[in-house]
């Protein structure tokens, strides 16, 4: 990804400024087709992305820095839309505030929570114009549990490395006062064992789905990659006040040249009743930052309080298009 940078012309003479300071601008754009039962009909998409990354250096050596996402400041300013994510919103602003020392780094913001920090993902290899390969019902975003309730999402997270290891914390406050806060805890670890490059997260947390109505999740991931092929599990637990659903997830990626494939699958169970879904995802390079992508997602879910019809509800969706990035 090509990036400018901009160096601040001046510095005021305060005591504790940056040394150094900048803002590296990045953009991305998408274009294409999209459709599936998810986006009623056939349509085009195109969409367009700019994001500020602004950092400065203190005179001690402490790093500090934001980011800001135009994109999805201009979704708020249509009342928080999300023309991709069909029936979805964003109640923040993609921004974050970071400070970084020896000491580790703290970050608030539209950030990931603790175990979502340190879980994988099993989407491992490609990606597609409105996500399709991740939009079903069996996948899982690690994420659920930033911005239950009232906690809206804005996360506190500090995070510390050594050798191959880190671990982090994180806390969500409920403005209102009503819910408990939500809390997390994770940790992982990334090497080279034998020629595999292995990951294994591990993560915790917990807060309120409403008050007085408590969720706990804890998670675990395992990924590997070797020779152009790439695997891993994810399984997560979330207990609801005593009524339990887990998630195994499960994906494998292949990349040469420039192709890459991935593929992904998983399952919520929660009782006799479950949500399933796969998706794939074909990515060519065409060099220059373009790349032409191919995604494909499936859902077969149950559908609550209508046993008569078999609880079954499809759904898919598929894209196909060119991804840019500048």
């Amino acid at each position: 990804m090509k990036k400018v940078l901009f160096a601040t012309t001046a510095l005021v003479a305060t005591a504790g400024i940056a040394s150094a300071q900048g803002i590296e601008i990045t953009g991305s754009a998408e274009m294409g087709i999209i459709g599936g039962t998810r986006h009623g009909e056939t349509q085009f998409l195109q969409s367009v992305d700019v994001r500020f990354a602004m950092t400065g250096e203190t005179d001690n050596g402490l790093t500090f820095g934001a980011t800001i996402d135009l994109d999805d400041l201009s979704d708020m300013a249509i009342g928080g839309s999300d023309p991709v994510d069909i029936g979805g919103t964003n109640e923040f602003a993609d921004f974050t505030v970071f400070l970084s020392g020896s000491f580790g780094t703290l970050t608030m913001g539209d950030t990931d929570g603790a175990l979502d920090w340190a879980l994988t993902e099993v989407n491992l290899v490609g990606g597609s114009i409105d996500d399709s390969e991740t939009f079903h019902g069996g996948f899982n975003g690690n994420g659920y549990m930033d911005g239950l309730g009232a906690q809206e999402g804005q996360v506190a997270r500090y995070d510390y490395s050594f050798g191959d290891f880190a671990f982090a914390v994180s806390a969500e406050l409920d403005d209102t006062g009503v819910e408990d806060p939500n809390f997390g805890i994770g940790g992982k670890y990334s090497g080279d064992l034998g020629g595999i490059s292995l990951g294994v997260g591990l993560g915790y947390q917990t807060g309120e789905l409403a008050a007085g109505f408590g969720v706990d999740a804890i998670g675990v991931s395992v990924t590997g990659s070797s020779n152009g092929f790439t695997g891993g599990l994810n399984y997560t637990n979330y207990d609801f006040n005593g009524s339990t659903v887990d998630h195994w997830g499960i994906g494998f990626g292949y990349s040469m040249d420039a192709l890459s494939i991935g593929v992904n699958y998983g399952v919520y169970s929660f009782g006799a009743f479950d949500n399933a879904g796969f998706g794939l995802a074909v990515n060519y390079d065409l060099g220059g930052g373009a790349v032409a992508q191919f995604g494909y997602g499936s859902t077969t879910s149950c559908e609550f309080g209508n046993p008569i019809q078999g609880c079954t509800v499809d759904e898919d969706s598929f894209s196909l298009g060119i991804a840019m990035s500048f």
